[in-house]
């Protein structure tokens, strides 16, 4: 699925880094994987919306929020502490739910 990356400091640290494959976890509506970027809180945000793509610096990680997680709240996705937007998917997130813990991902420029 193709997603655009917003002119942040840490999306561009992570377009350099592209390609990046890795297996990923889950954690509710949520997908995550460790990514070879490290930095700090960048426009840190404790709400997402569905579809957004971020970057949790607490666990270096890429996270794609498709829906729920266990921090969530009726109205509002959680994720399990602040995260860095990267941008959004273009396609429809729901697609993920099918995605199971230990799945192989790659991510690339387009």
């Amino acid at each position: 699925m193709e997603a655009e990356l917003n002119g942040s400091h840490t999306a561009s640290l992570l377009w350099d880094k592209l390609p990046v494959k890795a297996s990923v976890n889950t954690w509710g509506e949520e997908i995550y994987f460790e990514v070879p970027v490290k930095t700090e809180k960048e426009n840190a945000v404790s709400v997402v919306q569905e579809g957004d793509i971020a970057y949790w610096p607490e666990g270096s990680s890429f996270c794609i929020f498709f829906g729920q997680t266990p921090m969530s709240t009726p109205t509002e996705i959680k994720p399990a502490s602040p995260v860095n937007p990267l941008g959004r998917l273009l396609g429809d997130p729901k697609a993920w739910k099918s995605v199971k813990p230990g799945t192989d991902i790659e991510i690339k420029q387009a």
